[in-house]
C-alpha cells in the first residue's frame, strides 16, 4: 500500500484544456477522489475513528494558496511515550477470606479467643470439654484419625508440625510410623492429653499459616457437636479483595504488580497473590449465574496500612506497557480503503497520507508506527 503524496500540487503554468478533455479530467478525479474517501466511524478504546473527507487534498485544480482547504479541522502531534493498558477497579482492604472452624466433636465449649487475636502453629483455637483444639499449619483439612501405618499429605503436615514444635526421632515424610506415634505421645503429654498416639479427628486445625479470629459463632459453656461453627477466622496479614468481571482476566494474573491508592491518597505498590474464579447466583430464581474474578493483592509496604483494618481502596491493574513509542490519539487514525489505517500528515501547508501499523490501544490513544513517522510531526485530526 503505497499512500498518497504531493496531491495537492497546482495546475500554474498550464494551457487551460479545452471542453472535451475537461470533461475527461472532471469524470477521472471524481473517480479519484470517490476511490481516496475514506469514512469509518468506529469506537475503539475510548476513542473513534471519524469520518474523513480526503477529496480536498486531491483537487489537482486548487492553488497553492488555497491548499489550506484541504486541511483538517485541527491537528495533534505525535508525541513519543510510555502507553499503559490498565484497568481501575475498586477493593476493599481487610485481611483476605474468612475461614470458617467448625467442631468435629460432640462436648462443651469451654474456651474461645477474643476477636482480633492471633493464633500460631501448636496454639489451643478453642478448647472443647477443656481439652485443646489446636492450630497446625496445612493445606490438606483434617478429616481422619491419624494413626500408625497410615499415609499421605495430612500425616506429612502433621510430622512438619511436630518437628518444628521441637519433638523429634522421626523422619518428616507422609508415612506414619510407630517413631512418629512415639513423638505424637510426648506431645500429648505436654498438653495434658491422652497419650494414645493416635491423634483423633477434630483434635487439630490445618490453616496455610497462623490465623486471625474474625468472629466468635457460639459462646463458652454452649454444647458443641459435630458440624456445628465454633468460630471464623482470617489470615494475618493485610491484603485487599478485588472482584472483577470475567472478561477482565487479562488484567489479574497472579505476580502481576498493581498501583493501591488508600483513603489518604497515598499510592503503594501491589502485587496480586491469588486469582480464583467465583460463581455468583442470580438475584432472582430464575436469573442465570454470573461468574465473577476474585483478585487478593498484597500490599509492598505495609506500614502504609496500619490502623486500617478495612477500608474501601482503588486498584490499578496493568495488563500491558509498551516504553518510548510514538502515539496519537485514537481519533487521529483514519481508515484506508485498501485497508489497514494511515495518518494525515501536515508539512508546509500541505497533507498527505501514510500508511501506519498500529499496537497498543490505551487511554483514548494509540501506538502507531511507519515509514518517516517520527515524534514532533503534525497530524490531523479528522473532523467527527
Amino acid at each position: 500500500m503505497t499512500p498518497a503524496t504531493d496531491r495537492a500540487t497546482p495546475l500554474d503554468g498550464k494551457a487551460e484544456p479545452d471542453a472535451t478533455s475537461a470533461r475527461r479530467r472532471r469524470g477521472g478525479r471524481g473517480k479519484l477522489v470517490a476511490g481516496l474517501l475514506v469514512a469509518v466511524a468506529v469506537a475503539v478504546a475510548g476513542g473513534a475513528l471519524v469520518a474523513v473527507n480526503s477529496a480536498g487534498l486531491l483537487d489537482g485544480n486548487a492553488e497553492p494558496t488555497r491548499s489550506a482547504g484541504a486541511l483538517p479541522p485541527a491537528t495533534t502531534e505525535v508525541t513519543k511515550q510510555t502507553l499503559n493498558d490498565t484497568r481501575d477497579a475498586d477493593g476493599e482492604l481487610g485481611y483476605g477470606p474468612v475461614t470458617t472452624a467448625v467442631s468435629r466433636r460432640p462436648g462443651t465449649i469451654t474456651w474461645l479467643p477474643d476477636s482480633g487475636r492471633q493464633i500460631t502453629r501448636g496454639k489451643s483455637l478453642y478448647r472443647v470439654d477443656n481439652e485443646p483444639v489446636m492450630l497446625m499449619y496445612g493445606k490438606t483439612p483434617a478429616y481422619r484419625d491419624l494413626k500408625s501405618g497410615l499415609e499421605g499429605g495430612d500425616v506429612e503436615a502433621l510430622e512438619r508440625n511436630l518437628s518444628k514444635l521441637g519433638y523429634d526421632g522421626f523422619t518428616v515424610d507422609d508415612e506414619y510410623t510407630y517413631d512418629t506415634a512415639e513423638a505424637v505421645m510426648e506431645w500429648q503429654e505436654d498438653r495434658g492429653l491422652d497419650e494414645t498416639g493416635v491423634v483423633e479427628l477434630g483434635r487439630i486445625v490445618f490453616a496455610p499459616g497462623k490465623v486471625r479470629v474474625e468472629s466468635l459463632e457460639t459462646e463458652e459453656g454452649q454444647p458443641t457437636a459435630p458440624g456445628q461453627k465454633v468460630l471464623t477466622y482470617t489470615g494475618t496479614s493485610k491484603v485487599i479483595t478485588v472482584e472483577l468481571d470475567a472478561e477482565d482476566q487479562r488484567m489479574a494474573k497472579k505476580g502481576s504488580e498493581v498501583e493501591v491508592t488508600l483513603p489518604d491518597g497515598k499510592s503503594v505498590d501491589g502485587k496480586v497473590t491469588e486469582v480464583a474464579t467465583v460463581i455468583q447466583p442470580g438475584e432472582s430464581q430464575d436469573a442465570e449465574p454470573e461468574t465473577r474474578l476474585e483478585a487478593l493483592v498484597s500490599i509492598g509496604d505495609s506500614k502504609a496500612a496500619k490502623g486500617l483494618d478495612k477500608a474501601a481502596v482503588d486498584v490499578t491493574f496493568t495488563a500491558s506497557k509498551r516504553k518510548d513509542v510514538l502515539t496519537v490519539p485514537v481519533a487521529a487514525l483514519v481508515a484506508l480503503q485498501e485497508g489497514g489505517f494511515g495518518l494525515q500528515i501536515i508539512e508546509g501547508g500541505r497533507s498527505r497520507y501514510v500508511a501506519v501499523e498500529t499496537g497498543l490501544f490505551a487511554g483514548g490513544r494509540v501506538e502507531v508506527s511507519g515509514d518517516g513517522l517520527a515524534e514532533g510531526m503534525t497530524v490531523g485530526m479528522p473532523k467527527s
